[in-house]
């Protein structure tokens, strides 16, 4: 059926170009029109539908479709439509323009049939992206956003390096995006640079950096795209790499005593990103079947009920300017419509049954059960705890509840109010009635989520977790919510790093002098030693290549002196 359609990123892309120039009813009619003519398109796929082109020598495989990339074009098209709808009271044409864009973007990456193609769409969700930081237009989401695109380009250049190598090592199979296993330089960039995306353990500062300094809007988008496409390209390119598992187990885990302590709401919310991402790393490790179905289906959820918690802490933004639970509380009152959407996204994402967080987290959980992982069960099981602990009850309780805050403001406006209901309906169907989901998985489902031992050992643990936080609330003993910032391993780059550059360069003299002279040689023996990949039929003699290489390269390094020079 590929003759009836267009590439998938096409209309969101193309679309997206079209916003700036015009206003009005119409631009908020072409903004929600947008997303739902590209699902109308991918409709008119299949699996195994695929194109190629030749470019330089190279066939580069633009599209492939199977039932992994079908789940996500269809999910990513519907985040689109949700945050389109959410959005369609904003008047920044840029903003608007690059958060299609950016949908467009994620979609492509996750129809990429090669690294190539994979690396372009790569480098626009970071480009994109960042405008839906910048669009806050505050000294501090300038800041963020410099880093975060340091970070994002920094990935691109891994990718891009690491299907050079692939390249060299076994030629146009190199570039095939498949699955692939971790030994090599090769596999280990590519792995590296999708984690980076995923936020794994200590490159995981840049989410909790930015996503709190974007816009209420922006937030919506960034929750739904970056790190799902990770997701996807770990399921798509690693899938039972047990490194994984324990890589994932550990996200579940360390965010949660972050969230705790940290007073900024929206930054609670970005460390239950990473540990709900963990999940799924966790059962992309696992591998195949039933541990690669748990971790995609809970993406999928996942980008509903934590669009619905940013877009309820979005609304109180946009309606009060707060988002400190030291400076909210009681806004049940003025907005009880955000509140009870609030209650559903924090239902979900806490497991509660008949929500859906409870059918697509426990196939995880089960099947590291099924494979004797049984301190990764445990450690899942901590993490199942802790997340109804900090987004489960932490986010509605300060944000609504809690103490009288005084604030009186209006309700949300209606567009955000239709959106967070568009997402909290999926959050209950998906809950109630999860087999639709399960028949759009990459592999057959044989799992039954409402078993009475799992309702019952579920709700224990949502028992247990309340009554340890209603306990530690009575006592006095639950972190205070403080005007505080929290340190985490961002410290390295934002106080030792510059610190010792501050220190190295008043050293001065003849030292200063040898060392760059040690480090000019040393890039010069870095080329000599790349050389290889120019040679004839080497992948950087391609023309195309070499120019955007050369342009990624000095993206990064303006970036580097841009970022360098703000922080003087």
């Amino acid at each position: 059926m590929i003759e009836s359609s267009l590439h998938p990123a096409l209309i969101l892309i193309v679309g997206s170009l079209i916003l700036p120039l015009v206003r009005g009813h119409l631009r908020s009619a072409l903004l929600v029109l947008i997303p739902l003519v590209g699902f109308v398109n991918i409709l008119g796929l299949e699996a195994g539908d695929n194109v190629s082109l030749m470019v330089s020598g190279i066939d580069i495989h633009v599209l492939h479709v199977d039932k992994l990339s079908l789940l996500f074009g269809y999910l990513f098209h519907v985040a689109a439509l949700m945050g389109a709808i959410f959005a369609l009271h904003v008047k920044d044409s840029t903003q608007l323009m690059t958060a299609m864009m950016y949908a467009g973007s994620a979609v492509g990456a996750v129809f990429a049939g090669d690294l190539i193609t994979l690396f372009i769409f790569w480098e626009l969700l970071a480009v994109t992206s960042v405008f839906q930081i910048w669009a806050n237009k505050t000294e501090r989401a300038i800041s963020a956003g410099i880093r975060y695109l340091l970070i994002h380009v920094s990935s691109g250049l891994l990718l891009i390096t690491g299907a050079a190598i692939r390249y060299h090592e076994m030629g146009q199979a190199g570039l095939t995006f498949e699955h692939m296993q971790l030994e090599g330089l090769g596999s280990w960039c590519l792995l590296l640079a999708i984690g980076i995306k995923c936020a794994f353990p200590f490159l995981h500062t840049w989410l909790v950096d930015a996503y709190p300094e974007a816009t209420p809007t922006g937030t919506v988008f960034l929750s739904s795209f970056t790190t799902k496409t990770a997701v996807y390209c770990l399921a798509r390119g690693f899938a039972g790499t047990e490194e994984l598992i324990w890589v994932g187990g550990a996200m579940a885990m360390f965010p949660i005593f972050f969230a705790v302590i940290e007073n900024d709401l929206r930054r609670v919310l970005g460390y239950s990103m990473i540990n709900q991402i963990g999940f799924m790393v966790c059962g992309i490790g696992l591998g195949e079947g039933m541990g690669v179905n748990g971790a995609v289906a809970h993406a999928f959820n996942d980008v509903f009920f934590k669009g619905v918690l940013f877009m309820s802490l979005g609304a109180v933004l946009f309606r009060t300017g707060r988002i400190n639970g030291s400076d909210l509380g009681g806004l049940y009152r003025s907005m009880p419509w955000t509140a009870g959407f609030c209650i559903t996204g924090a239902c979900s994402i806490s497991a509660f049954p008949l929500f859906s967080g409870f059918v697509s987290k426990s196939m995880v959980m089960a099947e590291a059960a099924n494979q004797n992982y049984v301190a990764i069960w445990l450690m899942l099981l901590f993490a199942s705890a802790g997340v109804f602990h900090h987004a489960g009850i932490k986010i509605p309780f300060f944000a609504f509840f809690s103490h009288d805050s005084g604030i009186r403001c209006k309700e949300a406006p209606r567009n955000m109010l239709i959106a967070m209901g568009l997402g909290s309906a999926i959050c209950l169907f998906n809950g109630m009635y999860p087999w639709v989901l399960y028949s759009l998985l990459p592999y057959p489902v044989n799992y039954e989520p409402y078993t009475a031992t799992h309702v019952v050992l579920q709700l224990q643990l949502l028992f247990f977790s309340a009554l340890a936080f209603a306990s530690l609330k009575l006592t006095g003993l639950y972190p205070p919510e403080l005007r505080s910032l929290n340190i985490d391993a961002d410290i390295a780059i934002r106080k030792w790093l510059p610190g010792f550059g501050r220190a190295f360069s008043a050293v001065g003299g003849p030292f200063r002098d040898a060392t760059i002279g040690v480090g000019k040689q040393f890039v010069s023996n870095l080329i000599a030693s790349l050389k290889v990949y120019h040679g004839p039929g080497g992948l950087f003699s391609r023309p195309w290549l070499t120019s955007s290489s050369i342009l990624v390269v000095l993206a990064f390094l303006t970036l580097f002196l841009i970022s360098n020079y703000r922080a003087h």
